[in-house]
């Protein structure tokens, strides 16, 4: 069963090494374990529904609350302490694109606030309630899960939005094909999903993000219904699918979208090598990724970051005799861990692989094989589990992600890692904070930054303050360096005050146009995107 105040199956944990608990003690000093409000508890504090009776709503408080938080820290927090925040007032669970037309339908004519739900994974605030004089209706997708139609010819697939990450690759499978999009948040998270927040999957290097799987779809919008033919190429002028891509909900639902599909590849391997130093390593997979090879995937960790995961493996012993070899190979401390997968046609992958590694050799890339490449495919979807075990051992946990262009990349990411230290020394705390380079480009690479602390005493107030003020600090130093406000997890209500930075005045003015155009009434998540009340507030 699905954890209520965690991440994912109640069956399934993350447990930390004796290696692991000692670093976390010596990094950050002792975690501070708080006891976790009850469930019953905030259920009861659940005011009644302002909807009336309808057929295809629900009202009682179990599933409004459950529709009210994502998986952000705010919601973290909320949900272990016990804090309620705004909650829906009734859940609709549409079966059909049809159903959603009505229930838009009916919002419209009666004032009431929207909020599109499904996978709930939002690390952004993209499900938070606004506290509305107008009742908020939540509309849940999570019963359209349907392969509607896969077209082999041209090799599209049209998929029910609401279709979980495992149910797509199941069903393609099926039938010799496969998406290939694998957000960490494959377990839970949803194609409709993936396509309003612009998501990317971790082998993104060889099936491209989701804007380059989106091929149509259907929008029901408060105004209409806008379809998107799928069309190999077109100039007829903007791509209209632009607009559904990363509306996050304001603009309208997306029913159903038509993914770019691929045959199974004949070959998938993931391999690990290490490199001596971040400089080396950053300008060996940069040489890689502009040779454009056919790889699959590229997941560069830093200093801190490698020794994390290597202590986190546990097997201390052979990572003890790991170790003395890689020192023996000029990889000593301050050494880089990368991940590389190769997912393609036997021949194919076997000059991919060759190519790679002669490649990162001459910067000093040493190969060890598949074996560690074998267990992070075995545990890709695993690591959010660690925030469950974390918690319970007193500490906090966030993680913050940008693009930039490669002069920046070096620069972001260690001024990033050193705003958090900053925040948490003013408050006499240590931070632990490491980083890895999460999707490359030619033209530069996704940071993903994680950030581990001590749970602060006193409950909600001080650890939503000390979290505020941790985003507030990176996403500065994010702008002053160029880079964007979100890669791969959107904007929501989490990161809407810092698009001016990236998007400018007439950028956001352009969007808060295109949210009354499509939504006059405002019904559609309000303050996602962006700020209620400002001065491009919708």
């Amino acid at each position: 069963m699905r954890r209520w105040n965690g991440w994912g199956d109640d069956a399934t944990s993350m447990p930390l090494s004796e290696g692991a608990r000692t670093m976390m003690l010596e990094r950050l000093g002792p975690g501070r374990p708080t006891p976790d409000a009850e469930r019953s508890a905030l259920l009861a504090r659940v005011g009644a529904s302002r909807l009336p009776a309808h057929p295809l709503i629900v009202t009682d408080a179990s599933s409004r609350l459950s529709a009210a938080m994502g998986e952000s820290y705010a919601d973290w927090i909320r949900k272990r302490f016990g804090q309620v925040p705004a909650v829906p007032d009734g859940v609709a669970f549409p079966e059909s694109g049809a159903e959603v037309r009505a229930l838009l339908d009916l919002a419209q004519a009666n004032h009431w606030v929207v909020i599109p739900f499904a996978g709930g994974t939002s690390v952004a605030g993209h499900l938070d309630c606004p506290v509305s004089a107008r009742p908020v209706l939540s509309i849940n997708m999570s019963r359209m899960v349907r392969l509607r139609h896969l077209d082999k010819l041209s090799q599209l697939a049209t998929f029910d939005a609401g279709t979980p990450g495992p149910l797509v690759e199941s069903q393609l499978r099926a039938q010799g094909y496969t998406l290939g999009h694998f957000p960490q948040s494959f377990e839970y998270s949803t194609v409709g999903g993936w396509v309003v927040t612009r998501s990317s999957g971790q082998q993104s290097l060889r099936y491209g993000r989701i804007e380059q799987l989106f091929a149509g779809g259907q929008l029901e919008t408060p105004l209409g219904s806008l379809t998107l033919p799928t069309l190999p190429a077109s100039a007829a002028g903007p791509d209209l699918r632009e607009l559904v891509l990363g509306s996050e909900g304001r603009f309208g639902i997306l029913t159903h979208a038509t993914l770019r599909v691929s045959p199974l590849p004949e070959h998938e391997s993931f391999h690990a090598l290490f490199f001596p130093n971040w400089d080396s390593a950053v300008n060996a997979v940069r040489a890689l990724v502009q040779r454009k090879l056919p790889l699959s995937m590229l997941r560069l960790s830093n200093a801190i970051e490698t020794e994390t995961n290597l202590t986190l493996a546990g097997h201390a012993s052979l990572i003890t005799w790991l170790s003395r070899y890689l020192r023996l190979r000029g990889c000593a401390d301050g050494k880089c861990m990368l991940m590389l997968g190769v997912s393609a046609d036997a021949r194919t992958a076997r000059h991919a692989l060759r190519e790679a590694r002669q490649l990162l050799g001459q910067h000093d890339g040493v190969y060890i094989g598949r074996a560690m490449g074998n267990k992070w495919a075995a545990n890709r979807f695993r690591g959010p589990y660690l925030r469950n075990t974390l918690w319970d051992s007193g500490y906090s946990v966030d993680t913050i992600e940008t693009a930039v262009d490669w002069p920046q990349v070096k620069p972001l990411t260690a001024a990033m890692e050193q705003a958090a230290r900053d925040v948490f020394a003013s408050y006499g705390e240590r931070v632990h904070a490491f980083s890895h380079l999460s999707h490359m480009y030619p033209q530069g690479s996704a940071i993903y930054s994680q950030y581990v602390w001590p749970t602060a005493v006193g409950g909600f107030a001080p650890n939503f303050e000390r979290w505020q003020r941790l985003k507030s600090a990176v996403a500065a130093t994010i702008a002053a360096h160029g880079g964007t406000v979100s890669h791969q997890h959107g904007v929501g209500r989490d990161h809407a005050a810092h698009m001016v930075d990236e998007k400018g005045s007439l950028g956001m003015a352009t969007l808060a146009q295109l949210c009354r155009h499509f939504d006059p009434q405002g019904i559609m998540n309000p303050g996602k995107l962006l700020q209620d009340g400002g001065p491009w507030s919708a």
